[in-house]
């Protein structure tokens, strides 16, 4: 029997302490009923002896102590889940918000969820595609991997974000993939603009949606990526699908955990982010992966903002030690007009050589992407040599780096963010570009790939 409290001693911010309890867990649910009707939910942060303090998810604005009442409901916080959740459109904490009917769930599921066992883990080995040349061609994902964007302010990471959501497929015949998509602090405009590209392309149709805005209390922003996770292993491991989570933006979320964390006087980590920031992070990106004997995966892309764009603040910085690589968005190509402005070289996808090659993708890919690279970085190398000593100074050499560098950045980079390529075009284009540069330069690539593919005219 579920016992009330009207024991409600103290209120600081998003926390509330009751006193007087019994047999009360961490992570609990609690049903708080406000002096005038109106219900509340939070859940347990802490307890010590008969005392709990409970975390409010809808803030502790209008709380009179004398008359609130509070109920421990025994079970942690949990969401309903079926497949008829693809198509929706969820607020922060699993609630409708598309003016559809409710769920009726097959299942309820604690959002914490668990770590997968390295033991259970699955290695990742296959491709996805998602139409941009920039990560198919030289920093390719793979299924089970989780792979962040590191992005700045005013950068446009949402149209990435859409692009990928609305592009992304696994190749094969019969494969069910689903999006699960998680927004956590964004403004309304924003979601708006999710919510109109996933309807207008219809990308909906296999997506789920949960949106947690930036007026949305603080609380309900750390349960939104365990929302959209718990949905996605529903989907992964129960259903079979291959699913994808893109969560944006890890900042928020970051920037939440640090003002709880502050509401519970803990003491401050670097930049007064918690110390555990490395260990909570942990427990949100290593949901994804694949089992072994199931067929399902969860593909994951944190898409995170570098406060003053720097890479090594805490976020980004502990991020890049947890997930498998990056994808760099660059100001200085954004302020070119380059769409998507993802800078290759500082971006790395540390498993893209198990998803490509023959029977993945094709068999020339791992030394076209090694050339790129190298022909990438000669030409900037060659531009900036150029602005410094003059183009009388370069080899010749040199000058058809610098321009294979120019036509990189305006055909290969500066895709746009409508146009979806195939991994074949984009590794065609590739060998395009790399016909710039004297056949002697590509000392990268196999001869007889050089052959079949470029032709024997330099």
């Amino acid at each position: 029997m579920l016992k009330e409290y009207k024991t409600v001693r103290e209120v600081v911010g998003p926390l509330m302490v009751v006193e007087g309890v019994e047999g009360v867990k961490y992570e609990e649910l609690v049903e708080v009923r406000l002096q005038n009707g109106e219900k509340r939910r939070g859940k347990v942060l802490e307890i010590d002896g008969d005392k709990a303090m409970v975390q409010l998810f809808e803030g502790s604005a209008g709380i009179n102590l004398r008359d609130t009442t509070c109920r421990f409901l025994g079970h942690p916080l949990e969401l309903g889940v079926s497949e008829d959740m693809i198509g929706r459109i969820f607020d922060g904490l699993g609630n409708p918000i598309d003016k559809g009917p409710k769920i009726i769930p097959e299942t309820k599921i604690d959002i914490n969820g668990s770590p997968i066992n390295p033991v259970s883990r699955d290695y990742p080995s296959e491709f996805i595609q998602t139409g941009i040349s920039t990560i198919d061609g030289l920093n390719t994902l793979v299924r089970g991997q989780k792979l962040p964007i590191f992005s700045g302010s005013g950068l446009p990471h949402n149209n990435v974000a859409a692009q990928i959501a609305r592009q992304a497929r696994v190749l094969g015949d019969g494969e069910k993939f689903a999006v699960v998509f998680g927004a956590m602090g964004i403004t309304f405009e924003e979601a708006q603009f999710f919510i109109d590209d996933f309807t207008k392309t219809g990308a909906i149709d296999r997506a789920v949606l949960f949106m947690n805005l930036a007026n949305d209390p603080a609380i309900e922003r750390i349960a939104t990526p365990r929302m959209a996770l718990t949905c996605a292993e529903y989907l992964a491991f129960e259903k079979g699908m291959h699913v994808l989570v893109i969560l944006t933006d890890l900042t928020n979320y970051a920037e939440a955990l640090r003002e709880v964390s502050a509401a519970r006087k803990e003491v401050p980590g670097r930049r007064g982010y918690p110390g555990y920031l490395y260990t909570d992070l942990s427990t949100i990106y290593e949901r994804a992966g694949k089992l072994k004997g199931r067929p399902g995966s969860i593909t994951q892309i944190p898409i995170l903002t570098m406060p003053e764009d720097d890479i090594t603040h805490p976020i980004p910085d502990l991020t890049g030690y947890i997930t498998e690589g990056q994808i760099i968005l660059s100001r200085e190509l954004y302020k070119q007009g380059i769409q998507p402005p993802i800078f290759v070289i500082p971006s790395l996808s540390r498993l893209k050589d198990k998803g490509i090659g023959k029977g993945k993708t094709r068999e020339d890919h791992a030394d076209t992407m090694n050339q790129i690279y190298a022909g990438y970085a000669s030409g900037r190398e060659a531009r900036e040599l150029a602005v410094i000593l003059g183009e009388s100074a370069l080899s010749e050499a040199d000058k058809a780096f610098a321009r294979f560098a120019d036509a990189f950045d305006r055909r290969y980079v500066d895709q746009g963010y409508e146009t979806n390529r195939t991994i074949e075009e984009t590794l065609n284009l590739g060998w395009e570009l790399l016909s710039i540069v004297p056949r002697t330069e590509l000392k990268r690539i196999r001869e007889e790939y050089i052959d079949k593919y470029l032709g024997k005219t330099e």
